[in-house]
């Protein structure tokens, strides 16, 4: 069995490709970065460092790496004849990724098993985005290649950390992790991924996972910047912080029991589960690290502004969500190109046009008006 996997970086490598690895197949990683395809080929093992309580250590052998940049046609060949396509690039380079598996489909044996496909991205339903970005390039022939793939949404979490200097292609991870598939899209041939749990619904996982992990670990880089404070676990330690991370969290998992029906004292436990992640002194981060790319971090559907919405639309509380965008606001640091853009916006724009277009709110929503004030508030200490 063979699976190609784009992005050879520490999640590629510490996570989904260990967990493919583990599940038998061939690993053939694709990356843009040569320094970084040269290393893993350089090299027949590495190891993947678990830290932290029941950590392990896992050797992982049977892989390569190509360049597809300079060789896409070897990447080509590699997906025209394996059994799974994964990703771990960021949701905005899919469509780098998409005219590669067009072309390896159009090569693809038709008596060949589909080729199972999952984006693993920290986005809502990436698969989808993938597939769409694959039809709009195969246009009149997608009909004749679609026959030839199937397509599987994923919720992953894992966190990695700044990688010790030296560590070569090895990676150091937490012990956690969760790798949650939608079932249905394979029938009764399902690939084999030890670890992966397969649902038939993922949408309560994809939520779960990004308004709880993904929001309280951006809450606590946002806090804890605004507090001077420079680890993630340091953020943590401050009672006062701690707190506001634990009542943003509370809204989220608020709205995750209203519209999923998920079990109250099962999300305080996975909360609690988080939380102490964030806290393991074996994985050190700092809030920079976490808390860049801001203008992201508050659009429309991600970690504070989805949730945020959707439990003012249903008249829940929001008052510690909106309390973390506006820490967010204050989020400078001159080395993050969305941060720089965050601050000039502020100073530009009024606070009803800049919560507009960052946040994507129209200005009739519930939402607006609260974002809106600590929009303002914001611009007050800059003086605007």
């Amino acid at each position: 069995m063979k699976a190609v996997h784009f992005g050879a970086g520490n999640i590629g490598r510490g996570f989904v490709g260990l967990l493919l690895h583990e599940g038998g197949y061939e690993l053939v990683f694709s990356d843009v970065a040569a320094p970084l395809v040269d290393a893993i080929n350089r090299v027949s093992r590495y190891t993947v460092h678990e830290v932290g309580e029941g950590g392990r250590d896992t050797v992982v052998t049977g892989f390569k790496a190509i360049n597809s940049a300079e060789h896409p046609d070897k990447v080509i060949d590699e997906i025209a004849v394996a059994n799974v396509v994964t990703t771990a690039v960021g949701p905005t380079i899919l469509k780098f990724v998409a005219p590669h598996i067009v072309a390896g489909l159009a090569l693809r044996d038709p008596s060949s098993p589909p080729l199972q496909i999952m984006a693993c991205e920290n986005a809502i339903n990436a698969t989808d985005l993938l597939r769409d970005e694959i039809r709009a390039l195969a246009g009149d022939a997608w009909d004749a290649i679609s026959s030839r793939a199937v397509f599987a949404n994923t919720a992953v979490d894992r966190i990695v950390p700044a990688q010790p200097e030296g560590a070569g292609v090895d990676v150091t991870v937490e012990p956690f992790f969760e790798w949650a598939i939608e079932r249905p899209p394979f029938g009764d041939d399902p690939p084999n991924i030890p670890g992966a749990h397969f649902v038939d619904d993922l949408a309560p996982y994809i939520e779960r996972k990004l308004f709880t992990v993904n929001t309280g670990h951006a809450a606590t880089a946002y806090f804890g910047a605004q507090a001077g404070v420079e680890a993630i676990d340091g953020a943590l330690a401050d009672p006062s912080i701690a707190s506001r991370v634990e009542a943003a969290l509370e809204e989220t998992s608020a709205l995750l029991e209203a519209k999923h029906g998920l079990d109250a004292a099962s999300l305080a436990d996975y909360r609690a589960t988080i939380l102490g992640r964030f806290r393991n002194k074996a994985l050190p981060d700092t809030v920079w690290r976490v808390g860049r790319q801001p203008l992201r971090k508050l659009s429309r559907h991600e970690r504070f502004v989805g949730p945020a919405a959707e439990a003012a639309e249903r008249g829940l509380e929001v008052d510690a969500l909106v309390a973390a965008m506006g820490a967010a606001l204050g989020f400078d640091d001159t080395e993050d190109a969305q941060s720089v853009d965050l601050q000039r916006m502020l100073r530009e724009q009024d606070a009803a046009s800049f919560t507009a277009s960052v946040t994507g709110l129209e200005p009739q929503h519930p939402l607006f008006p609260k974002v809106e004030a600590v929009v303002a508030a914001r611009q007050a200490e800059l003086g605007v």
